[in-house]
């Protein structure tokens, strides 16, 4: 009976198509059952924990690429610290990235404009179906999921294949494609630099038509009454090469570590990169994919956007698997080798919060 219930709760706040907004314009008070996150205690909900460890403050590098094509001793210590970063996190945010802060603010400021807009126009991008260039929606696994999470999010894919500007919509159309081509251009530095940082020469990821697509996904996390109930994103992996991620000032973002989970915090005019799955199984675990999450918060809203480079679930045919260059005998290929759509469409079957979906392709 209690499974039915779920499913018929699940249903009715779906069939809304307003999302968590519409039950915080609703003036609830009280988080819906479905969003109940059960196993998680008091002590995981904070990094207050860390005040008796080793790694009390630590916080993820940040990398200044500043002069990275000035001269070769600047630009081969910015692998180094890429490569550093990679080994040890998979995450670092990135300064002086070219990116320019008016396009960033102006980003923000369009991804919240389209959440708070009246709710008749918003639900015109309303869907479920994962196929879709441009969809508003709440909790893409809604329905696989052990518990929702506390965000609405606007996905738009920008690369290959791109929604018509008609299609994407009028609330941050401009910003959004203002923001795709800036993004665009950091990234394929990014992919050199992630090249380099293994070893091979920097056209290498490039050639591989790792940065062929980019799908850029809009998250806007209300005010919660009861924050210590739920999350703004249950812990994951992205299953993606890397994602450049946007955020506001409000926080919320954390990255597992050491067995403890550490605050990223906001850095002002930065970026933040972090590894995907399909960048951990292509260098051969050299570099790690990290698990991280948000944590719901009284205030808010809460504006993030991460832009995966990833061709999603476009039917291309190619295969990744580690890069023969990085194996030897003594390094064996640790995965077999997928297409992006068919390890894309097994992570999202079983929803976020699940088993590594990596391990689901280890030899």
């Amino acid at each position: 009976m209690a499974d039915y219930d779920r499913v018929k709760e699940l249903k009715a706040f779906d069939d809304t198509k307003a999302g968590v907004k519409g039950l915080v314009d609703a003036g609830i008070v009280h988080i819906p059952e479905i969003f109940v996150t059960p196993v998680i205690t008091e002590n995981e909900f904070s990094a207050q924990n860390l005040e008796c460890s080793d790694i009390v403050n630590v916080q993820i590098p940040v990398i200044d690429l500043e002069g990275i094509n000035k001269d070769d001793f600047r630009h081969r210590k910015i692998v180094e610290e890429v490569g550093e970063a990679c080994e040890t996190w998979g995450f670092f945010q990135v300064v002086n990235h070219g990116v320019p802060q008016h396009v960033m603010d102006e980003m923000i400021s369009g991804i919240k404009s389209f959440h708070e807009q009246p709710n008749d126009i918003k639900m015109r991008f309303y869907s479920m179906e994962p196929m879709k260039k441009v969809m508003f929606n709440s909790n893409f696994d809604l329905y696989q999921s052990k518990s929702a999470n506390w965000r609405d999010t606007l996905a738009c894919l920008m690369a290959p294949n791109p929604p018509t500007n008609d299609e994407l919509p009028e609330a941050c159309r401009e910003e959004l494609l203002q923001y795709s081509e800036h993004v665009r251009k950091l990234g394929h530095i990014i992919f050199e630099l992630l090249a380099e940082a293994l070893g091979l020469k920097p056209n290498h990821l490039l050639d591989m038509e790792c940065a062929r697509g980019h799908f850029i996904i809009s998250h806007y996390y209300p005010p919660c009454p009861e924050p210590n109930k739920t999350l703004g994103i249950t812990k994951h992996t992205d299953p993606d090469f890397f994602t450049i991620l946007l955020q506001d000032q409000i926080g919320g973002l954390q990255i597992y570590h050491k067995k403890q989970w550490i605050d990223i915090h906001p850095v002002t005019g930065a970026l933040v990169i972090n590894l995907g799955d399909l960048l951990q199984l292509l260098s051969n675990d050299k570099f790690k994919s990290a698990e991280h999450r948000v944590l719901a918060k009284q205030i808010g809203p809460r504006i993030s956007i991460a832009c995966f480079f990833t061709t999603q679930l476009q039917p291309f045919e190619r295969l990744y698997g580690p890069i023969k260059e990085l194996l030897s005998d003594e390094n064996p290929p640790l995965y077999k080798e997928t297409t992006v759509r068919d390890y894309v469409y097994y992570y999202n079957s079983k929803g976020l919060g699940a088993r590594p979906s990596l391990l689901h392709l280890r030899i």
